[in-house]
Protein backbone atom coordinates (compact mmCIF):
# COMPACT_ATOMS: atom_id res chain seq x y z
CA UNK A 1 0.00 0.00 0.00
CA UNK A 2 1.23 3.72 -0.78
CA UNK A 3 2.21 5.65 1.95
CA UNK A 4 1.57 9.99 1.39
CA UNK A 5 4.29 12.20 2.72
CA UNK A 6 4.83 16.39 2.09
CA UNK A 7 7.57 18.09 2.55
CA UNK A 8 7.79 21.59 4.46
CA UNK A 9 10.41 23.66 3.53
CA UNK A 10 11.29 22.36 -0.09
CA UNK A 11 13.22 24.72 -1.75
CA UNK A 12 16.82 24.22 0.21
CA UNK A 13 18.95 21.92 -1.31
CA UNK A 14 18.30 18.86 1.26
CA UNK A 15 14.33 19.12 0.35
CA UNK A 16 14.97 18.62 -3.67
CA UNK A 17 17.08 16.17 -2.59
CA UNK A 18 14.53 14.28 -1.15
CA UNK A 19 11.92 14.71 -3.63
CA UNK A 20 14.47 13.11 -5.81
CA UNK A 21 14.29 10.22 -3.94
CA UNK A 22 10.89 10.01 -3.49
CA UNK A 23 10.34 10.31 -6.97
CA UNK A 24 11.96 6.98 -7.41
CA UNK A 25 10.29 5.64 -4.29
CA UNK A 26 7.83 2.50 -5.55
CA UNK A 27 6.07 2.63 -1.89
CA UNK A 28 5.88 6.50 -1.52
CA UNK A 29 3.54 8.97 -3.28
CA UNK A 30 4.61 13.08 -2.92
CA UNK A 31 1.29 14.39 -1.41
CA UNK A 32 2.23 18.09 -1.62
CA UNK A 33 5.75 20.29 -1.16
CA UNK A 34 5.36 23.48 0.65
CA UNK A 35 7.56 26.39 -0.08
CA UNK A 36 7.04 30.43 0.63
CA UNK A 37 9.50 31.64 -2.29
CA UNK A 38 7.97 28.69 -4.98
CA UNK A 39 4.26 29.46 -4.48
CA UNK A 40 2.56 28.12 -7.45
CA UNK A 41 5.34 27.05 -9.77
CA UNK A 42 5.69 23.08 -10.50
CA UNK A 43 7.64 20.40 -9.00
CA UNK A 44 9.39 19.35 -12.08
CA UNK A 45 10.42 22.41 -13.01
CA UNK A 46 13.21 22.70 -10.37
CA UNK A 47 13.25 18.92 -9.78
CA UNK A 48 13.50 17.28 -13.27
CA UNK A 49 13.13 13.78 -11.70
CA UNK A 50 9.89 14.41 -10.58
CA UNK A 51 7.08 13.37 -12.90
CA UNK A 52 3.63 15.06 -12.30
CA UNK A 53 2.24 18.35 -11.99
CA UNK A 54 2.28 19.27 -8.42
CA UNK A 55 3.11 22.16 -8.10
CA UNK A 56 4.79 24.22 -4.25
CA UNK A 57 2.05 25.45 -2.07
CA UNK A 58 2.54 28.20 0.66
CA UNK A 59 1.52 26.27 3.79
CA UNK A 60 1.50 27.43 7.37
CA UNK A 61 1.26 25.48 10.54
CA UNK A 62 -2.01 24.76 10.52
CA UNK A 63 -2.85 24.38 6.60
CA UNK A 64 -0.12 21.86 7.00
CA UNK A 65 -1.59 19.52 9.17
CA UNK A 66 -4.79 19.88 7.97
CA UNK A 67 -3.05 17.85 5.54
CA UNK A 68 -4.56 14.29 4.49
CA UNK A 69 -0.83 12.57 5.08
CA UNK A 70 0.88 9.29 6.65
CA UNK A 71 4.01 11.57 7.28
CA UNK A 72 5.43 15.16 7.07
CA UNK A 73 8.91 15.61 6.95
CA UNK A 74 10.60 19.30 7.81
CA UNK A 75 13.20 20.57 6.26
CA UNK A 76 13.30 24.09 7.61
CA UNK A 77 15.99 26.00 8.91
CA UNK A 78 16.91 25.86 12.93
CA UNK A 79 14.19 27.31 15.28
CA UNK A 80 10.99 27.13 12.91
CA UNK A 81 9.59 23.63 13.27
CA UNK A 82 7.96 24.20 16.84
CA UNK A 83 4.83 25.64 14.92
CA UNK A 84 4.84 22.74 12.78
CA UNK A 85 4.83 20.15 15.34
CA UNK A 86 2.38 21.70 17.74
CA UNK A 87 -0.18 21.90 14.66
CA UNK A 88 -0.06 18.29 14.07
CA UNK A 89 0.44 17.03 17.77
CA UNK A 90 -2.76 18.82 18.24
CA UNK A 91 -4.68 17.79 14.64
CA UNK A 92 -3.00 14.62 13.94
CA UNK A 93 -0.43 12.87 16.70
CA UNK A 94 -0.31 9.97 14.70
CA UNK A 95 1.49 11.66 11.92
CA UNK A 96 4.98 10.83 11.58
CA UNK A 97 7.04 13.74 11.61
CA UNK A 98 10.75 13.83 10.97
CA UNK A 99 12.54 17.30 11.46
CA UNK A 100 15.67 17.82 9.31
CA UNK A 101 16.44 20.80 11.81
CA UNK A 102 17.84 20.78 15.40
CA UNK A 103 15.07 21.52 16.96
CA UNK A 104 14.50 18.66 18.73
CA UNK A 105 17.69 16.47 18.54
CA UNK A 106 18.06 16.88 22.43
CA UNK A 107 14.63 16.08 23.00
CA UNK A 108 14.48 12.55 24.75
CA UNK A 109 10.67 11.84 23.87
CA UNK A 110 11.87 11.99 20.47
CA UNK A 111 13.74 9.47 18.49
CA UNK A 112 16.92 10.67 17.23
CA UNK A 113 17.17 8.37 14.05
CA UNK A 114 20.63 7.56 12.72
CA UNK A 115 19.94 4.17 12.01
CA UNK A 116 23.54 2.38 12.26
CA UNK A 117 23.77 3.34 15.45
CA UNK A 118 20.30 4.31 17.09
CA UNK A 119 18.18 1.34 15.42
CA UNK A 120 17.90 -0.59 17.81
CA UNK A 121 16.31 2.68 19.79
CA UNK A 122 13.22 2.75 17.41
CA UNK A 123 10.16 1.66 18.49
CA UNK A 124 7.61 2.72 16.87
CA UNK A 125 7.77 6.85 17.65
CA UNK A 126 6.08 9.15 15.72
CA UNK A 127 8.32 11.72 16.01
CA UNK A 128 11.69 11.50 14.80
CA UNK A 129 15.12 14.02 14.56
CA UNK A 130 17.41 13.53 11.83
CA UNK A 131 20.68 13.78 12.77
CA UNK A 132 22.61 16.93 11.65
CA UNK A 133 25.34 16.37 8.67
CA UNK A 134 28.63 16.88 10.58
CA UNK A 135 27.01 14.52 13.68
CA UNK A 136 26.46 11.88 11.52
CA UNK A 137 30.28 11.38 10.14
CA UNK A 138 31.32 12.38 14.04
CA UNK A 139 29.76 9.36 15.30
CA UNK A 140 30.05 7.17 12.64
CA UNK A 141 34.05 7.77 12.89
CA UNK A 142 34.14 7.41 16.42
CA UNK A 143 31.39 5.12 17.65
CA UNK A 144 33.15 1.38 17.37
CA UNK A 145 35.94 3.19 19.30
CA UNK A 146 34.11 4.89 22.16
CA UNK A 147 34.87 2.59 25.23
CA UNK A 148 38.23 2.31 24.52
CA UNK A 149 38.97 6.33 24.23
CA UNK A 150 41.27 7.29 27.08
CA UNK A 151 40.63 11.43 25.98
CA UNK A 152 37.92 13.82 24.40
CA UNK A 153 38.10 12.88 20.50
CA UNK A 154 39.43 15.93 18.85
CA UNK A 155 37.25 16.55 15.15
CA UNK A 156 38.49 18.75 12.00
CA UNK A 157 35.71 19.07 9.42
CA UNK A 158 35.61 20.39 6.23
CA UNK A 159 32.30 20.97 4.41
CA UNK A 160 31.10 21.87 0.90
CA UNK A 161 29.56 25.33 0.98
CA UNK A 162 25.57 23.42 0.60
CA UNK A 163 25.89 23.04 4.14
CA UNK A 164 25.14 26.60 4.84
CA UNK A 165 21.93 26.50 2.77
CA UNK A 166 20.16 28.46 0.53
CA UNK A 167 20.22 31.81 2.82
CA UNK A 168 23.03 33.94 1.52
CA UNK A 169 26.25 34.28 3.70
CA UNK A 170 29.83 33.98 3.63
CA UNK A 171 29.79 30.61 4.19
CA UNK A 172 27.66 29.87 0.80
CA UNK A 173 29.18 32.92 -1.18
CA UNK A 174 31.57 30.84 -3.97
CA UNK A 175 33.40 33.72 -4.73
CA UNK A 176 34.52 34.78 -1.00
CA UNK A 177 35.33 30.80 -0.38
CA UNK A 178 37.08 30.24 -3.75
CA UNK A 179 41.03 29.56 -3.09
CA UNK A 180 39.87 29.66 0.98
CA UNK A 181 39.22 27.74 3.63
CA UNK A 182 36.92 29.29 5.81
CA UNK A 183 36.64 28.10 10.02
CA UNK A 184 33.49 28.95 12.01
CA UNK A 185 32.06 28.23 15.55
CA UNK A 186 35.48 26.42 16.61
CA UNK A 187 34.11 25.65 20.37
CA UNK A 188 30.44 25.10 21.42
CA UNK A 189 29.68 24.10 17.60
CA UNK A 190 25.87 22.58 17.56
CA UNK A 191 27.34 19.61 16.43
CA UNK A 192 30.02 19.28 19.36
CA UNK A 193 27.42 18.95 21.81
CA UNK A 194 25.13 16.58 19.71
CA UNK A 195 27.72 14.38 19.49
CA UNK A 196 28.96 14.73 23.09
CA UNK A 197 25.25 14.08 24.39
CA UNK A 198 24.82 11.22 21.88
CA UNK A 199 28.45 8.95 22.45
CA UNK A 200 27.84 10.11 26.22
CA UNK A 201 31.96 11.35 25.85
CA UNK A 202 32.68 14.98 25.06
CA UNK A 203 34.18 15.42 21.70
CA UNK A 204 35.73 18.43 20.45
CA UNK A 205 34.69 19.85 17.00
CA UNK A 206 36.26 22.42 14.90
CA UNK A 207 34.51 23.34 11.00
CA UNK A 208 35.24 24.78 8.58
CA UNK A 209 33.70 25.69 4.70
CA UNK A 210 35.46 25.08 1.79
CA UNK A 211 35.04 26.32 -1.94
CA UNK A 212 33.60 23.00 -3.06
CA UNK A 213 29.56 22.30 -3.33
CA UNK A 214 29.22 19.06 -1.13
CA UNK A 215 30.39 17.16 0.77
CA UNK A 216 32.30 16.84 4.12
CA UNK A 217 35.90 14.76 5.27
CA UNK A 218 36.15 14.44 8.92
CA UNK A 219 39.36 13.62 10.31
CA UNK A 220 39.03 12.21 13.73
CA UNK A 221 42.06 12.48 16.60
CA UNK A 222 41.42 9.40 19.02
CA UNK A 223 43.35 8.68 21.75
CA UNK A 224 43.49 5.01 23.35
CA UNK A 225 43.62 3.80 27.00
CA UNK A 226 45.89 0.82 25.67
CA UNK A 227 48.32 0.44 22.89
CA UNK A 228 46.49 -1.29 19.47
CA UNK A 229 47.46 -2.64 16.23
CA UNK A 230 46.58 -1.06 13.27
CA UNK A 231 44.66 -4.33 12.28
CA UNK A 232 42.95 -4.52 15.50
CA UNK A 233 41.22 -0.96 15.11
CA UNK A 234 40.15 -1.93 11.28
CA UNK A 235 38.73 -5.21 12.98
CA UNK A 236 36.73 -3.20 15.50
CA UNK A 237 34.93 -0.96 12.71
CA UNK A 238 34.41 -3.67 10.45
CA UNK A 239 32.67 -5.89 13.19
CA UNK A 240 30.62 -2.71 13.85
CA UNK A 241 29.02 -2.04 10.51
CA UNK A 242 29.37 -5.35 9.48
CA UNK A 243 25.84 -5.64 7.98
CA UNK A 244 25.44 -1.74 7.83
CA UNK A 245 25.13 -1.60 3.92
CA UNK A 246 25.69 2.42 3.72
CA UNK A 247 28.92 2.62 5.88
CA UNK A 248 31.86 1.16 3.88
CA UNK A 249 35.75 1.13 5.33
CA UNK A 250 38.95 1.56 3.19
CA UNK A 251 42.60 1.27 4.00
CA UNK A 252 43.48 4.82 2.24
CA UNK A 253 42.25 8.06 3.78
CA UNK A 254 38.75 8.49 1.65
CA UNK A 255 38.55 11.54 -0.81
CA UNK A 256 35.08 13.94 -0.39
CA UNK A 257 34.91 13.94 -4.11
CA UNK A 258 34.06 9.95 -4.49
CA UNK A 259 31.33 10.07 -1.68
CA UNK A 260 30.04 13.67 -3.74
CA UNK A 261 26.19 12.45 -5.30
CA UNK A 262 26.56 9.09 -3.11
CA UNK A 263 24.76 7.83 0.15
CA UNK A 264 26.99 5.55 1.78
CA UNK A 265 29.54 6.99 4.44
CA UNK A 266 33.14 6.08 3.96
CA UNK A 267 35.26 5.54 6.61
CA UNK A 268 39.33 4.78 5.94
CA UNK A 269 42.92 6.01 7.04
CA UNK A 270 43.36 4.27 10.57
CA UNK A 271 46.65 5.69 10.66
CA UNK A 272 48.21 4.62 14.12
CA UNK A 273 50.64 6.98 15.91
CA UNK A 274 54.00 5.19 17.18
CA UNK A 275 53.43 3.44 20.42
CA UNK A 276 49.87 2.43 19.51
CA UNK A 277 47.94 4.82 21.56
CA UNK A 278 46.76 7.28 19.07
CA UNK A 279 44.58 6.65 15.81
CA UNK A 280 43.73 8.68 13.30
CA UNK A 281 40.49 8.10 11.49
CA UNK A 282 38.84 9.99 8.02
CA UNK A 283 35.02 9.64 7.35
CA UNK A 284 33.51 11.48 3.88
CA UNK A 285 29.81 11.50 3.21
CA UNK A 286 27.73 13.47 1.31
CA UNK A 287 26.34 16.28 3.53
CA UNK A 288 23.13 16.14 1.56
CA UNK A 289 22.37 12.76 1.44
CA UNK A 290 23.39 10.56 3.88
CA UNK A 291 24.25 13.80 6.19
CA UNK A 292 20.43 14.49 5.66
CA UNK A 293 18.17 13.43 2.56
CA UNK A 294 19.50 9.73 2.44
CA UNK A 295 19.00 9.17 6.16
CA UNK A 296 15.45 11.06 6.27
CA UNK A 297 14.41 8.63 3.94
CA UNK A 298 16.35 5.59 6.17
CA UNK A 299 14.02 7.17 8.97
CA UNK A 300 10.65 7.11 6.93
CA UNK A 301 11.04 3.78 5.57
CA UNK A 302 11.74 2.56 9.21
CA UNK A 303 8.66 4.23 10.74
CA UNK A 304 6.36 3.28 7.53
CA UNK A 305 7.36 -0.40 8.02
CA UNK A 306 9.27 -0.60 4.68
CA UNK A 307 12.72 -1.63 4.30
CA UNK A 308 15.13 0.82 5.66
CA UNK A 309 17.23 1.37 2.36
CA UNK A 310 13.80 1.18 0.02
CA UNK A 311 14.93 3.71 -3.22
CA UNK A 312 18.50 4.53 -1.69
CA UNK A 313 20.97 3.26 -4.06
CA UNK A 314 23.54 1.24 -2.54
CA UNK A 315 25.77 0.51 -5.33
CA UNK A 316 28.53 -1.03 -5.24
CA UNK A 317 32.04 -0.67 -3.14
CA UNK A 318 34.17 1.17 -5.46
Amino acid sequence: MTKTIGIIGARGHTGAELIRLVAGHPALELAFVSSRELDGQRVADHVPEFRGNLCYRNLDADACAQQAVDAVVLALPNGKAAPYVAAVDAAAPQRIIVDLSADYRFDRSWYYGLPELTRARYSGQRRISNPGCYATAMQLAIAPLTKLLAAPPACFGVSGYSGAGTTPSDKNDADKLRDNLMPYSLTGHLHEREVSEQLGVPVEFMPHVAPHFRGITLTANLWLQQPMTRDAVRVHYAQHYADEALVRLGDEPPWVSRVAGQHYCEIGGFALAPGGKRVVVVATLDNLLKGAATQALQNLNLALGLHELCAIPCGEPA
